[in-house]
């Protein structure tokens, strides 16, 4: 496991990571209670001064007067004890309407301020396991985003630009405004809970730091990783990447890969797409008590599901296995098939 010391966190959109009121809505609401607090202890006061009344008279007459009930009055009202009647009761007007006021502007803010958008992804995040979250969501993120989407692997966004979030929002996603380099906005966005995490903003020292940061919170996650340099491809992988791309080196071999073969490249894409083709590619872990370990390849053959390679370890592939090859506990299986026959194979896999 990765360790670090951080000793400077930028703490710029911390405070958006989650719906927390306002120190001076706090402020506002403690003002007003003890505005109220004292109306009525003065209104009290006035009656027992005024009229010699009780505690208990005295209070009560306040107490229908400031909330306008209009009750008949415990005694007798001479002038004095008439004047601060309707003094008391102008006040509680008064209250009335500022209660209405000050609940009416704490609902226009708490919808103008993002604050009811906040509760409603961190809820939803709250909820959620083995989810992708996706740093950065710029061109490169909303592509990767959109081919999550396709898979059907739910996906949180993290990005510290408000256009962006706005944008990842429209698009359907459910967006965690932050610094993706803080462990609160990762927290925020469920990394401990998370299958994966796609760093693909545009720095490759915050992609570096975002690894780091992830793999120290959750070292069992997936990461992978956006690098635009050669020298930021090693630090990535030494920072804890599992699988670290340069979209600059993709696409110079995707350039010749479709200039040497292209109806090769064109026919994996299709069957790595969606749906575009009838069947698909897929890779499945074979685990101790899955219905996979123990089979041999001919009857996987049999269940219309044909095994391209078995992946033994790191770059160590196993391409074609005869027949009789049995599958063992800890490989990785990269099979072939119809999109219904795969589905119940994984199906039967993770309830095994």
């Amino acid at each position: 496991m990765v360790t670090y010391d951080r000793r400077v966190t930028d703490r710029r959109f911390a405070s958006r990571a989650g719906p927390v009121r306002s120190a001076s809505a706090w402020r506002n609401l403690g003002l007003w209670a003890l505005v109220v607090v004292v109306a009525f202890a003065v209104g009290t006061a006035g009656y027992m001064i005024l009229g010699g009344w009780s505690l208990s008279d005295a209070f009560y007459m306040a107490a229908i007067t400031l909330t306008t009930v209009g009750f008949r009055e415990v005694r007798e009202l001479d002038e004095p004890l008439r004047l601060w009647t309707t003094a008391v009761a102008i006040a509680g007007v008064g209250l009335i309407f500022g209660t209405v006021g000050i609940i009416v502007e704490e609902l226009v803010r708490d919808a103008t301020s993002g604050k009811r958008e906040a509760r409603r992804v961190a809820d939803r995040v709250a909820a959620m396991r083995d989810h992708y979250v996706l740093c950065g969501y710029g061109r490169v993120g909303s592509t990767v985003a959109t081919e999550l989407a396709h898979e059907g692997h739910p996906t949180v966004v993290v990005d510290g630009n408000e256009a962006s979030i706005e944008h990842a929002r429209r698009d359907g996603y459910l967006a965690v405004a932050g610094d993706a380099t803080d462990d609160a906005t990762l927290m925020a966005a469920g990394i401990d809970r998370a299958r994966g995490l796609i760093a693909t903003m545009d720095s490759d020292a915050n992609n570096v730091y975002v690894i780091l940061s992830a793999r120290a919170i959750n070292p069992g996650l997936f990461i992978v990783g956006r690098a635009s340099s050669t020298d930021a491809l090693a630090k990535m992988q030494r920072a804890g990447a599992d699988r670290v791309v340069s979209p600059y080196t993709m696409a110079g071999r995707r350039l010749a890969e479709l200039a040497s073969r292209p109806r090769v490249v064109d026919f994996l894409d299709q069957a790595l797409s969606h749906g575009q083709l009838a069947f698909s590619i897929e890779e499945l872990v074979v685990e101790q008590d899955s219905v996979l370990a123990g089979r041999d390849v001919a009857a996987l053959r049999h269940d219309g599901i044909f095994l391209l390679a078995i992946v033994r370890g790191e770059n160590d592939y196993e391409a074609n296995p005869p027949d009789a090859r049995m599958l063992r506990a800890g490989e990785v299986v990269i099979v072939s098939g119809t999109a219904p026959v795969l589905a119940r194979l994984a199906g039967r896999a993770e309830r095994a």
